[in-house]
């Protein structure tokens, strides 16, 4: 039975979509929740292959949360060995980070549906082809990531131009969530840091109801991108490993 390790920081943040798929497809998982367990030291070795998902931290808060240094060493140590590494927002800042790009803020933050246009490269991509030129997406974050250096840049939203990366043929970066259902976007917008957040940006209630509408018009659409995106990611697995040269940090 392949086994597959699955980084996260928050309880409301989880593979959602993706856990059935992978559970059909036989893996084994195994969460490390660095909210619970920040002193842990995952052993990547043991594993065919690395999750990292998102959180309300950013990559420059390695002195509030340590892990955040262990966990760019994990994935350093992965991709370096050939394994498949997928990372879905701060997951996907942290594989830039460790791939020696610039993780900073976007100009806008994105909270809600958003439209996705998948790149020329995107469209020629064995997982992003499955996209349509253009639909909406959900998003949560106020950070966004540098194309690392021999990466390929996958996709781009009207307000972040950089949503997604493929890196060598099995390493890749989401900005935005195709993982969610409903019912984690309302736990989403009833976790108290989130609202906290939202709160900061004013008009909450307006906004909320907005996010709230959209899902019903969207989340349907989302999930079957979503469940094909990820069914050919789980493909990967079984494509055999080769070892890929880190660029120079």
């Amino acid at each position: 039975m392949r086994r597959l390790l699955v980084f996260q920081h928050v309880a409301y943040e989880i593979l959602g979509v993706l856990d059935p798929l992978l559970r059909d497809a036989g893996f084994r998982i195994r969460y490390v929740n660095f909210g619970r367990q920040p002193d842990a030291q995952p052993d990547i070795d043991r594993y065919n292959g690395l999750i990292v998902l998102g959180g309300p931290m950013n990559c420059d808060q390695a002195e509030r949360h340590p892990h955040l240094q262990t966990e760019i060493d994990v994935i350093q140590r992965a991709i370096d060995s050939g394994k498949p590494v997928l990372g879905i927002c701060l997951g996907s800042q942290l594989i830039a980070r460790a791939l020696g790009a610039r993780v900073r803020k976007n100009p806008v933050k994105e909270i809600g549906w958003y439209e996705l246009n998948p790149t020329a490269d995107g469209n020629k991509d064995p997982l992003f082809s499955t996209l349509q030129p253009s639909q909406m997406i959900f998003q949560w974050h106020g950070d966004t990531f540098d194309i690392p250096e021999h990466a390929v840049h996958l996709a781009s939203s009207p307000d972040c131009a950089n949503q997604a990366f493929r890196y060598g043929e099995n390493v890749y970066g989401l900005q935005f969530h195709l993982e969610v259902d409903e019912a984690m976007i309302h736990r989403w917008l009833h976790a108290s840091i989130n609202v906290r957040e939202l709160e900061s940006l004013g008009d909450m209630p307006a906004r909320v109801e907005r996010i709230q509408t959209e899902t019903r018009q969207f989340i349907d659409g989302s999930l079957q991108h979503g469940r094909d995106l990820f069914s050919r990611y789980i493909q990967l697995f079984h494509q055999r490993r080769r070892r890929i040269a880190l660029p120079s940090r």
